[in-house]
């Protein structure tokens, strides 16, 4: 035995895309990142504030909800 502890796994961090739609200063922003089974929702002005993490379904309804 070596000593060596191992340690969990953990995920990579979020890869965040910054929304295409804004203000007209280009600073009313939301980010989002994808999960395997959700998507990561964040101020970009704020990053380090939190994120809404919401399943992936219920997005993707909001999202097309949006669109009618």
């Amino acid at each position: 035995m070596t000593g060596i502890a191992t340690s969990p796994t953990r995920p990579a961090p979020p890869a965040w895309i910054k929304s295409s739609y804004s203000g007209g200063e280009g600073n009313e922003c939301v980010e989002v990142a994808f999960r395997d089974r959700a998507t990561v929702i964040r101020d970009s002005k704020a990053p380090t504030r939190g994120a809404l993490s919401v399943p992936r379904t219920a997005f993707v309804a909001f999202i097309e909800a949006l669109k009618r």
